[in-house]
């Protein structure tokens, strides 16, 4: 995810404990700028950051649950079989940071597994983020928990009072594959930096497996993928001015296996023109913006990934049908 305007603002504590809370300008000049080039570029794209207003991150629930996509339900199999051994790789009383966020439903099986003393969530979504966060707290009332509404690849300022000891990052849902292979570097290298001394990386990856099982856990027969991809314009409509027609516009989902990854595109159902302030741009029939890429790596590939970031002693788990991997990697 490239870096989106941040302006900071201290919120006083409240009865529940979401007492830090940072808010993201989404609609900056920074922000403006990075989706107005992705538009106008020659391949238009646009960052699947984007995808995660409330009405995306509500979609992208909905997804989660699907019986075509097996993700989030193998990861969760997955910690639950080696949740044991896990804990004893990480250690007891970790300081919890997990970006991406969301619901942050993995975080409190985690956080009540490790016995951690604080959560720090980070999303993109800040309303979204606090109703998980203040959720959390209330299952866990001994847990020091906290939302911070940012985006990692811009760097993160953490609560000045959150221990820099025993840090654990926790990224979940093989969200590391939605950047290219450079792009991921870097995100590790940040993870590291933001992990510290004597801390660690637990992250999940979806690893290569037959394309008809990729392709439709991201274009579902009931239409919830291809709804969340359009969503995207609704949201870029409300940020910089456009009038982009979602219903204009195809969903496509496609592996592409030179690349190891599967592509989301949304394809121009007509000819059309697309207005914002300032500029625009005018779409063939079937030409396509680009907004996700999820590639899926091999095992001793990530761990090389790994190491390349700064990161030694890599621990993974896989599931029985070896879909899917997490690994604990030390700082």
């Amino acid at each position: 995810m490239p870096p989106a305007d941040v302006t900071s603002a201290a919120h006083a504590a409240s009865p529940h404990g979401l007492r830090a809370v940072q808010r993201v300008a989404l609609a900056g000049p920074a922000a403006r700028q990075e989706i107005e080039d992705g538009l106008l570029a020659p391949q238009a794209r646009i960052s699947p950051k984007y995808f995660y207003d409330r009405r995306g991150s509500e979609l992208f629930e909905a997804i989660t649950r699907l019986p075509e996509y097996y993700l989030t339900r193998t990861e969760r199999a997955l910690m639950r079989a080696h949740g044991r051994a896990i804990a004893g790789a990480v250690g007891l009383g970790r300081v919890v940071i997990e970006p991406g966020a969301g619901s942050c439903d993995k975080a409190r099986t985690l956080c009540r597994r490790l016995a951690a003393t604080h959560f720090v969530g980070v999303d993109i979504s800040a309303d979204f983020l606090q109703g998980a966060v203040l959720r959390l707290r209330a299952a866990l009332p001994a847990l020091d928990a906290r939302a911070v509404a940012g985006d990692i690849t811009a760097g993160l300022q953490l609560p000045a009072d959150i221990p820099p000891e025993r840090r654990l990052v926790f990224y979940p849902g093989s969200s590391i594959g939605n950047f290219d292979p450079a792009d991921a570097l870097a995100l590790l290298a940040r993870m590291r930096a933001l992990a510290g001394p004597g801390g660690g990386l637990l992250i999940g990856i979806d690893l290569p497996k037959d394309r008809a099982v990729l392709e439709a856990a991201y274009d579902d027969a009931a239409g919830v993928t291809a709804a969340f991809n359009r969503n995207v314009l609704a949201h870029v409509n409300r940020l910089i001015g456009s009038d982009f027609d979602p219903c204009r516009w195809q969903h496509r989902a496609f592996f592409n296996w030179a690349a190891s990854r599967v592509e989301m595109h949304l394809e121009a159902r007509g000819p059309q023109r697309v207005r914002w302030p300032g500029g625009g741009r005018d779409f063939a029939s079937g030409e396509c913006i680009h907004t996700e890429n999820s590639y899926k790596h091999s095992l001793p590939a990530f761990e090389a990934l790994l190491a390349k970031a700064g990161f030694c002693r890599c621990q993974s788990w896989t599931d029985a049908r070896g879909w899917y991997a997490v690994l604990h990697a030390r700082a």
